[in-house]
């Protein structure tokens, strides 16, 4: 195979050497041996996570200015990796804004702030904008949420949100009861043993309730 420049009559041309050769014949009569057919491949459809982060403003009704931001903690934004470090900026940013911040801890497992690790099950916290120190809320396993403040703008006072109802609401709503496995073991970190020995005790009683309520 040779190149020549049609613009330059006194191009040299260049010999070009293939790294593959192309033979067309019987592959019978070939020294080759048969190549084998490509084997059929599974499909498989890329799998995409997709994570969304929910959490709640009160914005002014005129304005739209954010006033409060509360925060539900889930296992993304508590364990090491970007979930975590996207959740620690907000939290550093509107912390340092006019906005009050609120965050809700319901998970017992994944990593914890300095100022409330190790002391609760649950805890529920609140940084008021501009004002120090920490509002916080904590809660073992065998207490009902409290009813904490969701500061809102002046005139208006702090609005009581029960927490215990939320939980309630939702639980129902979401047919939690019918959809968990309460026979599973106990999710990680194991519970203290009085704590234990309590939930054992609610879960077969709840069992029991159960299977009375489907003999009937």
């Amino acid at each position: 195979m040779y190149i020549t420049s049609p613009e330059d009559d006194s191009y040299s041309a260049q010999t070009i050497v293939p790294d593959v050769y192309l033979v067309h014949g019987s592959a019978a009569n070939s020294q080759n041996p048969a190549i084998n057919p490509i084997t059929t491949p599974t499909l498989i459809e890329p799998l995409t996570e997709i994570i969304y982060d929910r959490f709640l403003e009160i914005r002014t009704r005129q304005s739209h200015e954010v006033v409060t931001t509360l925060e539900v903690l889930s296992p993304f934004n508590k364990t090491s990796g970007p979930g975590q470090a996207a959740f620690l900026h907000k939290r550093q940013q509107v912390m340092a804004s006019n906005t009050h911040w609120i965050e809700l801890d319901l998970l017992r497992a994944g990593e914890r702030p300095a100022v409330v690790r190790g002391q609760s099950d649950y805890y529920a916290l609140l940084k008021r904008a501009g004002i120090q120190p920490f509002e916080v809320w904590f809660t073992n396993l065998r207490d009902s949420l409290p009813t904490i403040a969701v500061p809102l703008r002046p005139p208006f006072a702090d609005a009581p949100l029960d927490l215990q109802a939320a939980f309630a609401t939702v639980y129902a709503r979401g047919y939690y009861a019918a959809s968990l496995d309460y026979t599973a073991p106990i999710p990680h970190p194991p519970l203290r043993p009085a704590d234990a020995h309590w939930a054992t005790n609610l879960l077969q009683a709840a069992s029991r309730s159960s299977q009375s309520f489907d003999e009937t």
